[in-house]
């Protein structure tokens, strides 16, 4: 029996990306362990992966933050036996805790950090698709289209506040639109009055919206939430990662920046509009699952600025935002659910 270790300890969005990887190996290695080595912000992400056996988790910031915790972290690494490791994630401490884990059989990219620690190393390929990059790192050929796997994520049971909590007015025929405005990155961030005129146009044709985000995005969220009455609510900060997922499902469209929303809609199993700012969907990170896409302006010379984006736009201008319009987002949107509709 195979005990494999995947190391992850990158953001949200990366963690989800790695489910499908992890779905293979649990097929090609019917039997073995699969544990995940995940910082706690992605922990239940992990823990509700129906194919993750055990998660361990690093804390970087706080108890593995120093070279000492980090080598005593990585000796109980050692004590575990594992007979393989995959690394997605490229970093120099990912790199050290290979090195000194006693694994022998351990496959990285080609741009990690010390890749030389890796006994097996990948080409990494910047124009695919995480997901197609992750299938190559654990040795899985795919055609144009059956890479696509959704990740899965094992909601059932997962409690969230009723609807009818929610939404004051909710009833069963009424429509739910998710909308995720906030960003790690300011440049991610599309515009929050465009954001309103979205939701503005969602309200007049009786629809409910529902804000998604973490605790950063909570204020944001709030202040757009202000602007309507009681058919716009912000959940944003107030529910997990998991419970969002779950909430998601039962919502007819996400509408998301280049952020971690986006991958958890995917999750979620609905169609996910992404749009792009100072970002790219050739990076790697788009929304792939049938009946999802993305929109973006990209007539400018100055985009992308860069692979996570920044605090503010290095030119001042933030085109990429604003020649964006609302309208050509909305006319996006209905576009997603017509072709959606027709083949339902």
């Amino acid at each position: 029996m195979e005990k494999i270790l995947v190391i992850q300890t990158a953001f949200i969005g990366d963690a989800i990306l790695t489910l499908p990887m992890i779905q293979k190996l649990k097929e090609k290695f019917s039997g073995s362990e699969i544990h995940v080595l995940c910082i706690p912000e992605t922990q239940d992400i992990f823990d509700a992966s129906p194919v993750v056996d055990n998660s361990i988790i690093i804390d970087k910031k706080n108890q593995q933050r120093s070279l000492f915790s980090l080598l005593k972290f990585i000796n109980g690494i050692k004590k575990k036996n594992f007979t393989q490791i995959y690394s997605p994630h490229r970093s120099f401490r990912s790199s050290l805790i290979v090195k000194f884990s006693g694994v022998k059989n351990t496959f990285g990219f080609s741009n990690s950090s010390f890749s030389f620690f890796y006994k097996n190393l990948i080409q990494y390929d910047k124009f695919a698709h995480e997901v197609q990059r992750n299938f190559k790192l654990a040795g899985f050929s795919y055609n144009s289209h059956d890479w696509k796997i959704k990740p899965d994520l094992n909601l059932s049971g997962i409690a969230v506040q009723a609807l009818e909590e929610i939404f004051v007015n909710y009833n069963a025929e009424t429509r739910i639109y998710a909308i995720a405005p906030g960003s790690v990155w300011n440049t991610k961030k599309y515009p929050a009055e465009y954001f309103e005129k979205i939701i503005s146009y969602l309200v007049e044709e009786n629809k409910f919206v529902v804000l998604v985000g973490g605790e950063t995005d909570k204020d944001l969220c709030k202040k757009l939430a202000a602007k309507f009455d009681q058919s716009v609510v912000s959940v944003a900060g107030k529910i997990s990662l998991i419970q969002s997922a779950a909430l998601l499902k039962k919502c007819e469209i996400l509408i998301s920046n280049d952020s971690a929303p986006t991958h958890l809609g995917i999750a979620a199993g609905i169609p996910v509009l992404t749009i792009y700012c100072s970002t790219v969907p050739a990076f790697g990170f788009y929304p792939y699952t049938e009946g999802s896409g993305f929109i973006s302006f990209d007539e400018l010379n100055c985009k992308p600025c860069g692979i996570h984006g920044h605090e503010k736009c290095p030119i001042g201008t933030f085109e990429c935002g604003f020649k964006l319009k609302p309208d050509s987002v909305i006319l996006k949107m209905k576009e997603m659910l017509n072709v959606r509709n027709q083949e339902m």
